[in-house]
This record gives structure tokens, sequence and C-alpha cells, in this order.
């Protein structure tokens, strides 16, 4: 779990409900204030219409459900490491130096990552460089392409919550305006009218616009790690000593994780 998302999360909404329920010229909450921010017509205005305008501009059903469950990776810590990639790839190329490119094949097997086993494939069957290079670097291009489409998304949302926030401010102030002869109504209308402002407020700045930058630095993280992979790979191809492979490598890293770099579990060959 993503220790940094979750408190980010709570605490936002914590730190709202302390500025609506804290009375600062008593020092007390008044936790029944609460309830003057629960409006049910304005829920399903504001949410109601972000969330099927959304649904709206989907191809299909499945792919809107999909885009929705990409919030629990804000939630995740990455699966891929900088630094333990580059070690394996390291230890690849001492594979490759010490036993041939053909010795790759057997050790692929054993790799969970996808892209990387899919790499070492293709330098064993003796592909071409820049053709290597072409199909990682287009599945690359399709990656990113997909967490684009994921992050337009939620940045779609971002920009519903306060739009239909609008809507409900129009509909209370009409009602409003049409029932003045009747005070009791002001009151109510008045409240959707500001209510329905304040959630879309809400679902975009609590919510959606975290969770876009939030999957903008995934997406990037991954991206660089799996353009490490390709460098990486096709070093090995070239014949490259582990060491130089190595240094070419580091330079991804950010400087913290550079020092923490140990070459010696990178299993690295001298000479």
């Amino acid at each position: 779990m993503n220790i940094a998302s979750i408190i980010g999360l709570i605490s936002g909404i914590l730190l709202m409900i302390f500025g609506i329920t804290f009375d600062q010229a008593t020092f007390t909450f008044g936790f029944g204030k609460l309830m003057n921010f629960v409006d049910v017509p304005s829920m399903l205005i504001t949410f109601g219409g972000s969330f099927t305008t959304l649904m709206t501009m989907e191809p299909d059903l499945r792919a809107y459900m999909n885009k929705l469950a990409s919030f629990k990776l804000v939630l995740k810590t990455p699966a891929y490491n900088d630094v333990e990639t580059i070690k394996n790839i390291i230890a690849l190329s001492n594979v490759a130096r010490k036993e041939g490119l053909l010795a790759l094949e057997e050790t692929a097997n054993g790799i969970e990552d996808e892209f990387l086993k899919k790499g070492i494939l293709l330098i064993v069957d003796g592909t071409d460089p820049e053709l290597v290079r072409s199909i990682l670097e287009t599945e690359l291009s399709c990656i990113e392409g997909r967490h684009g489409d994921t992050i337009g998304f939620w940045d779609k949302l971002s920009a519903m919550g306060p739009a239909w926030g609008m809507i409900g401010t129009l509909i209370g102030l009409v009602n409003m305006l049409k029932d003045l002869n009747d005070p009791s109504t002001i009151g109510p209308n008045m409240a959707v009218a500001l209510i329905t402002t304040f959630y879309g407020s809400v679902l975009a700045n609590w919510v959606c616009i975290p969770v876009v930058n939030k999957l903008k630095v995934n997406n990037a993280s991954e991206i660089m790690m799996k353009e490490v992979i390709v460098e990486g790979l096709l070093s090995i191809q070239a014949g490259e000593n582990p060491r130089v492979i190595e240094e070419k490598l580091k330079s991804f890293l950010r400087p913290s994780n550079r020092a923490e770099f140990d070459v010696n579990e990178g299993g690295e060959v001298n000479g």
C-alpha cells in the first residue's frame, strides 16, 4: 500500500471536517454542522452528472469500469524497483559474457517481467538490434498510450465535477427565483445552489487532480524503467562489458539511489 497517498486522502477529508465543525469562538466542535453539507439532490446532480457523462464518453461499460478501477493504482506502491532492475540486467550481462547469448534463454524462464522476457527472447533469437529496439519501443509507445487514456479519464472527470456543480447551482437559483413568494423555499433551494458547487470542487481537487498527477508519476517511472531495460538489453546484445553497462544504466538513477547501488550484488565480472 502507498502510505503517502492514503495519508494524503484521509488528511484531506479530516481537515475539511475540522474546518466545518470547529468553532473558533468556543474552541469546540459542532459535528451537527456536517449535516448542513449533506444534500441528496445536490449529490445526484454533481456526482451523478459527472460520472454518467464520463460513461457516455467511453466506448463501452467495461472500459468505463476498468478506468474507474484504476483508482486503486494510487493506493498501491509500484511493483517495479529501479535499482533491482538494473542489478538484474547486469546479472544477465554477466551470464551472456560467460556463456553466450543463447544461455539467456534458460534465464528468461524465471523472469516475471514480460517486457524484459520479451526483449531477452528477441536477442536470443538473433534479431537485428535495430529491429529489437523498434519492437520494444513500439510496445513502450502502446503502454504509454494506454496509460494516457486512463489519465485522460480522470482529467476529464476533474473538469466534469465543477461543471456539474455549476449546473446544480443554476438549478438551485432558478428554483429559488421561481418561488420567491414562499420564503420557506429560499433556504433549501439556495443550499442546493451552493452545495453542488462545493461537491464539484471536492470531487475535482480532493480526488481527481491528485489521481491524475499520481498516475502521471507512476507512468513516468514505469516508462523510464522500460527504457532502462531496452538500453540494457541492446548493450548486452552488442557484447559490452558489464562494467560499461552498469555505468550507462546508473545514469538513469537519482543520486540517492546511485549511492545505495551495490556493484557486487549485480554479479559483476571483472575483465
